[in-house]
């Protein structure tokens, strides 16, 4: 946010400083916004054109913050616009540029025509219809009127049949020249002059008969529209919320909408299923579900990197908030994909500097790295986070055994990777994921019947420490203690069953006999008290990767479908 100079009151001006630190450390909150502008509108006992410029300069500068946040809310782009007005007022040659006529007029019809372009297959487009016809009356621009519903006649719109009816009442009294393209009404006159060859007939008799051929092709394209509209009502009576909001939708909401999109698709119509996803995405801004369904669809098609990286910005820089980070990550393998292997870091970096714990953000770094500078510009990845002082211990846990994995995976030395988990046991004992990973890497080492017995020599030094080292809860030391006992029935040796009964007396027993709580406390320094709720959740948390998550939505749920 920008300062300015004093302005209101000591409290008031107090208010807002603190809304915009609040606003500037959380951009994604809305109900903060909302008492900014609030506050703002409020400096002075409310503003107005004798208001100070440093209170008019803070409240223009909440709604840019804000419409930069939110642009589809329309309700405060008009708002902003009336305060515009209110405080400048209908002299400003700001808001009234002077203007010839006629450079008014070319003016005019290019904003309206960037307004069919953007809008104007919407079937709700009605309102800006009505607006460019209404502009052209009142011009006293019959046939500009009648070229407009010449265009409007054949859309699958809301108002299709009304349209229609305009269309017929104002073509009797304009040249049938105005009503089809010449070529349609050379074929017309050639067929009705046609029986009439070598003989003398009036024009109005041959008008006549040409309007009839023009009244029956109309009368068809409307029956054609009007089949269109009803193919397309099934999906548009279902739409309960056409517009933007921050609430979530429900399921079958959203379910409508991805109908709708196979419905237009398989219709192969490259512009209407481009303005269907444009409105979906009105409706649908902050589900990236949907930005992820319109890039995939359009880079489906020849020759649209561009518009496929326009759909990736405009979901990133404007509406996916960045506490989602899988369609951030996407753009990245979409700009590599490319080439541009610069853009791809850039978006890696973006992304932790908002979210420095985003374990799925740090791993996919480090694979860019690998891919295209090396394991050991990877693994410098992974270290740098280690030793940052911005990442949580968990997340570095989670670091150090991808680092000792892609020793493993990648360089295939698996001596090096063992001693990755052996030299870091002690700091990173309270983490789930530290656990799972060093089992899951023991436990798919290749043995031979020579090496078996050490194998499992290494497996149950694994369990040991996680018995004498850990303060997970109960419920995970149980659910890793399973995973060992299977080990035991599985590949143990001739002694097996006196160590397994003995792991279920003291895992699964009584609490009177039970030994899950390590007996010592930690050689860092931690103490051996369990571990506070917060801090558990984040010891037992899992991560996904993004496209782990993708499902089909569950139509028959009721409620509304979580952002997240």
């Amino acid at each position: 946010m920008a300062d300015y100079d004093h302005y209101g009151s000591s409290e008031e001006h107090a208010e807002i400083k603190k809304l915009e630190a609040e606003v500037e450390a959380d951009p994604d909150n809305f109900e903060t916004w909302e008492k900014l502008i609030r506050a703002c509108e409020g400096l002075e006992g409310g503003l107005n054109r004798n208001s100070s410029p440093q209170a008019l300069a803070a409240l223009r500068n909440a709604f840019d913050g804000f419409l930069l946040k939110f642009p589809l809310l329309f309700g405060y782009w008009k708002k902003y616009a009336d305060l515009e007005f209110n405080i400048a007022g209908p002299e400003s040659a700001e808001l009234f540029p002077p203007q010839r006529p006629d450079r008014s007029l070319t003016n005019t019809l290019r904003l309206f025509e960037r307004g069919a372009a953007h809008v104007g297959l919407d079937f709700l487009a009605h309102p800006f219809w009505d607006k460019y016809i209404e502009y052209e009356e009142r011009q006293e621009a019959e046939d500009r009127v009648l070229a407009i519903l010449r265009r409007i006649v054949t859309l699958p719109l809301h108002q299709y049949s009304r349209y229609y009816e305009k269309f017929r009442q104002l073509s009797h009294n304009r040249p049938v020249s105005e009503l089809v393209d010449d070529d349609v009404l050379a074929a017309y006159r050639a067929e009705v002059e046609a029986p009439y060859a070598g003989t003398q007939r009036p024009e109005l008799e041959t008008e006549r008969d040409i309007r009839g051929k023009i009244d029956a092709r109309y009368y068809e394209l409307f029956t054609q529209t009007q089949n269109e509209v009803s193919r397309r009502w099934t999906y548009e009576s279902e739409i309960k919320r056409p517009y933007f909001h921050i609430d979530e939708l429900d399921y079958q909401q959203l379910a409508n909408w991805n109908k709708y999109l196979d419905f237009e698709e398989a219709e192969g119509d490259h512009t209407r299923t481009i303005f269907l996803y444009e409105r979906c995405l009105v409706t649908c801004a902050l589900y990236d579900e949907f930005w992820f369904r319109y890039a995939r669809w359009m880079s489906a098609k020849p020759d649209k990197e561009e518009e496929v990286r326009i759909i990736y910005q405009r979901a990133t820089t404007m509406h996916v908030p960045i506490s989602r980070p899988g369609i951030r990550l996407q753009f990245a393998y979409f700009e590599e994909s490319c080439g541009r292997i610069d853009v791809a870091r850039d978006i890696h970096a973006s992304i932790l500097i908002k979210l420095p714990d985003c374990i799925e953000a740090i791993t996919s770094w480090a694979h860019l790295q690998r891919r295209h500078s090396g394991l050991d510009a990877a693994i410098e990845v992974f270290k740098n986070q280690i030793d940052s002082p911005h990442v949580d211990i968990f997340t570095k846990a989670a670091m150090v055994t991808e680092w000792a994995f892609l020793l493993w995976k990648v360089k295939g030395t698996d001596e090096e990777a063992r001693n990755v988990f052996l030299k870091n046991v002690d700091w990173y004992a309270d983490s789930r994921i530290f656990w799972d990973k060093w089992l899951e890497f023991e436990l798919q080492q290749p043995t031979s019947a020579e090496t078996e017995a050490l194998h499992g020599e290494r497996v149950k030094q694994i369990f040991d420490s996680l018995r004498s080292k850990s303060r997970l809860s109960k419920a995970s030391k149980k659910q890793l203690s399973q995973i060992y006992l299977e080990y035991l029935l599985q590949r143990g040796g001739k002694d097996a069953m006196k160590q397994f009964l003995l792991i279920d007396r003291e895992v699964f027993g009584p609490s009177s006999i039970s030994k899950l709580s390590p007996p010592n406390a930690k050689e860092n320094g931690a103490g051996s008290a369990d571990l506070d709720a917060a801090t558990n959740a984040k010891a037992e948390a899992r991560f996904f990767n993004y496209y782990q998550l993708h499902g089909e939505l569950d139509v028959e749920r009721q409620g509304n479908v979580s952002f997240n």
